[in-house]
């Protein structure tokens, strides 16, 4: 993690638009999850596709490679050349991915696939037997109606495990409470988690009945990590979002504005008083396209505004984007703020994952530290390959 050389002093530097990490609110965030997975006696898997960055995830358990998920095979070998040997590529497997999946198996990673059909199940054993390598298979559970996965009580559950521990494959299970990003109260959060961890639980338990070995119980989400009280019978926890967060988790109370770490810096570029509208040069190449707070009862439309230093600058958002140019506009009776040509702002995203993905890296800030005009930049963290 070292500055270049060629590192910009401040941000005020740096051509905009462009991302930044605050280490501190960042470093702050991944302790207090690390910590309930510490609490609540299981291992914490997280999920690096937010972040997509060896830089960032030096910081998740003191510089060591600890276990990771990630979403992509491009991550998954990005990471495992960082010194990663225990992933679990948490998307569904298809045949065209299995060589490279085995190459990594041969360079000494464990990578766990995930499957929910027996056609999966087959090509997989199928694989590993001609490979001459047990390549370990979660079968993936669904808890909420959400994308993939098959009820615990779906009779194929233990056909499919039957096959996968027949090759040696067989490694546990996996689910995911994704409606819990829909979650709006404490208690539905709540509700999402011993649901994830009882669909999870309930499945192992019907294999475990079937004479079959399971491993790895397998759960989380950000929201149902925060809010899970009991995980008994559950062995590693997932998550990923938390380590930057953004303003969907804000909306969900699963973490304050002040925890959101990622933000994007832009220039102002003009004005329309005549629609009261401040123009900038960070439109959704910057931001992306996703308004997950729509659905929300504060919709931030594509972003809060806040000053250089990080300061929220009360009313004024991102309400509107194309390609290269957004938006800000005040609202709930505030005063557009006076803002000339060349301001530099940040704005805080809806989805973290979203808007990392628009970048290539990140240049980093320590909010503890006085900022004066503009914070200093310390490092620029660059992302791996996989999006």
């Amino acid at each position: 993690m070292n500055t270049p050389v060629n590192t910009p002093a401040t941000l005020a530097d740096p051509d905009t638009p462009f991302a930044v990490v605050d280490v501190h609110t960042m470093r702050r965030n991944i302790a207090r999850l690390k910590d309930r997975a510490d609490r609540l006696g299981v291992t914490l898997r997280p999920h690096v596709k937010t972040a997509k960055s060896l830089d960032v995830a030096a910081h998740l358990d003191s510089g060591t490679p600890c276990p990771v998920t990630v979403s992509t095979l491009a991550e998954a070998e990005a990471f495992a050349d960082g010194g990663y040997t225990d992933i679990t590529y948490a998307v569904g497997v298809e045949p065209r991915k299995l060589p490279r999946i085995i190459a990594l198996s041969r360079r000494g990673v464990t990578l766990r696939v995930l499957l929910d059909s027996a056609e999966q199940a087959a090509f997989v054993t199928d694989a590993s037997r001609r490979a001459g390598i047990p390549l370990p298979a979660q079968i993936e559970i669904d808890c909420d109606g959400h994308r993939g996965g098959i009820r615990p009580g779906d009779p194929t559950l233990v056909e499919i495990g039957r096959v996968l521990h027949d090759a040696g494959c067989l490694d546990g299970v996996l689910t995911h409470a994704g409606e819990s990003y829909f979650a709006h109260t404490a208690e539905d959060q709540r509700l999402a988690a011993k649901n994830e961890r009882d669909t999870a639980v309930a499945a192992a338990e019907r294999l475990r009945a079937a004479g079959l070995p399971v491993n790895i119980v397998s759960v989380g989400s950000t929201p149902t990590a925060h809010a899970a009280e009991d995980l008994t019978g559950v062995t590693e926890l997932r998550a990923g979002n938390y380590v930057f967060f953004d303003l969907v988790m804000a909306g969900l109370g699963v973490c304050r504005i002040e925890d959101i770490a990622l933000s994007v810096v832009v220039t102002v570029i003009g004005h329309r008083p005549e629609h009261g509208w401040i123009m900038t040069d960070g439109g959704w190449m910057a931001m992306s396209r996703d308004r997950g707070t729509a659905a929300q009862a504060q919709d931030q439309g594509y972003g809060l505004v806040a000053d250089l230093a990080g300061r929220l600058i009360p009313g004024l958002v991102m309400t509107a984007a194309s390609q290269e140019h957004g938006t800000l506009t005040a609202r709930d009776g505030a005063v557009l703020p006076r803002l000339p040509v060349g301001t530099r702002l940040r704005v805080l995203p809806n989805h973290a994952c979203a808007t990392a993905a628009q970048h290539r890296g990140y240049h980093t800030v320590d909010g503890t530290r006085p900022a004066g005009p503009a914070p200093a930049i310390e490092a620029f963290w660059e992302r791996v390959t996989g999006w």
